[in-house]
């Protein structure tokens, strides 16, 4: 019998009831303001380019022109890749790919994982903002909106954190695996 629950966090179950995949996504609305504000910079840099009559001198305009262009890609191709995030886990992966084109990704082996946590709240402030993030006292992660993440402990000691809805099906998710894999340190 199907579990409509976890058909709509996009797991499958298999014979033993685990589910085969888990995927999961979190979306940031707000990431397209701020891509709309890119494409509106670059938009004003290709108008000046095509349409000025470059009367003012040229080099004021050429610096213009280039400062509207450089700072629409950036703002554009910022945050677009940072509009929403998509967790898959399988038997042997966790992968994490960001944005439409799903760069910058991480594929962290199950085999390197000693313990997944559930995070009820991460916020961009913690880690310095949106986007892939470093923090030495904290670890890497993934932060594309305020609220409930999956805390990933690596085998190293490094610790791994993405925002992503439904975090704690997420989090049962790995631990399931990481249970039939007999990997210490998966219990909590």
């Amino acid at each position: 019998m199907k579990d409509p629950a976890r058909e709509e966090h996009g797991e499958r179950a298999v014979t033993d009831g685990r589910p085969e995949v888990w995927t999961g996504r979190a979306t940031n609305r707000v990431q397209w303001l701020l891509a709309s504000a890119g494409a509106a910079c670059l938009a004003l840099g290709i108008a000046l380019a095509v349409g000025s009559m470059w009367t003012s001198g040229f080099a004021p305009l050429l610096m213009s022109v280039v400062g509207c262009i450089a700072a629409g890609l950036l703002m554009l191709f910022g945050t677009l890749a940072f509009v929403h995030v998509a967790v898959k886990i399988d038997k042997d992966f966790l992968e994490v790919r960001c944005g439409h084109l799903g760069l910058p990704r991480r594929h962290i082996p199950l085999s390197h994982v000693v313990g997944a946590d559930f995070a009820p709240t991460v916020t961009p402030r913690q880690w310095g903002g949106w986007g892939y993030r470093w923090r030495p006292e904290k670890g890497t992660a993934v932060v594309v909106r305020r609220g409930e993440g999956v805390v990933i402990r690596l085998g190293d000691g490094h610790k791994f954190t993405v925002t992503v809805d439904d975090a704690e099906s997420a989090v049962r998710a790995i631990r399931d695996r990481l249970r039939v894999r007999g990997t210490p340190g998966t219990s909590g």
